[in-house]
């Protein structure tokens, strides 16, 4: 296998810090994002990797590790992107940049972050590989005009949405620029045991947080990172396709109906590029 340059979100715990564990060695160069500077450091050090600090909650801090990551990559550029970073929080809270804190962080953070990265994508026919959930099928629904879900909100609601943007970027990554060479794909990595809902009352909190999680088939981290891992290392159009959904890495036609919807698709794309300042 060619060695590959990989950067990772959500790297400092869950199924990122579990990738990257699993891809470490001589292999690759691991550039690894998390929000926590001691956490991200210490797996770095541990796997002998490259780490960056960046709080998706802060669209600024998207721009400076844009920058800080494509100086790292230089001419080189990345093999692939895993949007990782994500989760589901509490009360319907404003970031600095004045958007829903769910929606910004597993939407319009690694939207930001990907389209600034182009430049070192695109010339190697990288990968983009984001973390979805099989939760954008029960709870999302878009709506273009309230992407803020300031009229009706709830957390299990702003998660959904968040995580059927991610499949509808997805698809608009693959109809924008597989024919230069770039693909993309979205996967549901399983109900994996880790801290996702501590900080959120809705039902995601009690399905793993719990003591009914004992009672829900799960899966460990290893397994979810495993199947990012999978995917990042992959071949697109051989090992996975292009512009799919997976659950985990079975490819599903069980999605939204809206994840279908090309002009929805589009729409979501000039709308996050309107809301995070992109020409």
């Amino acid at each position: 296998m060619d060695r590959r340059t990989l950067v990772i979100t959500g790297a400092s715990d869950g199924i990122g810090a579990a990738a990257a564990r699993q891809l470490a060695g001589p292999g690759h160069r691991l550039l690894l994002v998390g929000r926590s500077p001691e956490k991200t450091a210490a797996l770095a050090q541990e796997l002998g990797a490259e780490h960056f600090v960046a709080d998706f909650a802060r669209l600024d801090e998207v721009r400076r590790l844009a920058e800080e990551l494509s100086a790292a990559t230089g001419e080189d550029g990345i093999d692939a992107l895993a949007n990782n970073a994500g989760g589901i929080f509490g009360e319907r809270t404003p970031t600095v940049d004045g958007h829903e804190k769910t929606f910004q962080i597993n939407h319009l953070a690694p939207f930001l972050l990907t389209n600034l990265l182009l430049p070192r994508l695109l010339p190697g026919g990288a990968s983009v590989i984001a973390t979805s959930s099989i939760g954008h099928r029960f709870f999302g629904h878009l709506d273009l005009e309230d992407l803020d879900n300031t009229r009706h909100f709830s957390a299990r609601k702003a998660y959904g949405d968040a995580k059927l943007a991610n499949v509808l970027f997805t698809r608009s990554l693959h109809t924008r620029f597989h024919a230069e060479g770039l693909s993309a794909a979205a996967f549901h990595p399983g109900i994996v045991r880790t801290s996702f809902g501590t900080g959120s009352r809705s039902v995601m909190r009690w399905l793993y947080q719990s003591p009914l999680s004992r009672f829900v088939p799960m899966i460990g981290p290893e397994q979810g990172g495993a199947t990012l891992a999978w995917f990042l290392t992959g071949t697109p159009g051989s090992t996975w396709t292009s512009g799919r959904y997976y659950d985990q890495d079975r490819p599903t036609a069980k999605v939204n109906p809206q994840a279908d919807d090309a002009e929805l698709a589009a729409a979501l794309w000039q709308r996050s590029a309107e809301l995070v300042g992109l020409d």
